[in-house]
């Protein structure tokens, strides 16, 4: 396999499972030196790491909470200080709590925007601060973003389309430094989160024209073309991967 990131280092937030964890093996199998940001599953990230390393990347495993800014400062910076450099910054750090408008507790709801939305600035602009030019900001959004056909999700999808505006506006700032900034949206992907097998699944799939859930290598490797040379061009953007859901 080709290794166009060699000599980068990145740090993914939310790197333990699912997504993150696809990344974080993508990113490592393609050169970079990956720091997988976990909160509570310290296990699975030391697991991938001794995984990415007996592959022959280089990773570690460091502790960030995406609701707590210090926390989420300070393991960014470590990072940066540890390797001399960060040139790729994968927010992937997430929470889905839904229920409807009437009965949604604001404790959930500043839960929702701690993580989905303050945690990708506050990672972001800690990030910024240590890129060079060739430096790569890429959120995990969610096709939910620009559509969310069922009750319930409200404020997951608010927090998602969030996202979009935030990007932009992160994309005129950073742009004039070399910095590009994009949200990955992905539709129903099979990870633990929201696994194809279960009962909601095939409703999904009713409204998709590619009836199945995605792969998480698949969201990655789309995370790995933004993170790489060949997208330099590439800014501002929101990018569906998401089998057809909101066409």
């Amino acid at each position: 396999m080709n290794t166009p990131l060699n000599g980068k280092v990145a740090f993914i937030n939310g790197g333990s499972r699912g997504i993150g964890a696809a990344t974080a093996r993508r990113l490592a199998r393609e050169g970079a030196t990956v720091a997988i940001g976990y909160f509570a599953s310290a296990i699975a990230a030391e697991a991938l790491v001794e995984e990415i390393k007996a592959s022959g990347g280089q990773a570690i495993a460091i502790k960030a909470d995406a609701a707590d800014p210090v926390s989420l400062t300070r393991a960014i910076d470590s990072v940066a200080e540890q390797f001399g450099r960060l040139d790729i910054l994968v927010n992937s750090a997430g929470v889905l709590i839904t229920g409807s408008v009437e009965g949604f507790s604001l404790e959930d709801f500043d839960r929702t925007l701690a993580v989905n939305v303050r945690g990708v600035f506050v990672a972001s602009q800690a990030a910024a601060k240590h890129m060079k030019e060739g430096g790569r900001i890429i959120n995990i959004g969610s096709t939910n973003g620009q559509r969310m056909p069922f009750a319930g999700g409200a404020t997951y999808a608010m927090s998602k389309s969030a996202l979009i505006g935030l990007v932009k506006g992160m994309a005129r700032d950073l742009g004039p430094r070399g910095i590009t900034v994009n949200n990955v949206a992905p539709g129903p992907v099979d990870t633990d989160m929201n696994p194809e097998s279960a009962e909601f699944g095939a409703t999904m799939h009713d409204l998709m024209a590619i009836r199945r859930h995605g792969k998480a290598d698949e969201i990655a490797a789309m995370v790995a073309y933004l993170a790489g040379p060949e997208a330099s061009y590439v800014t501002g953007g929101d990018l569906l991967i998401d089998g057809g859901f909101a066409a």
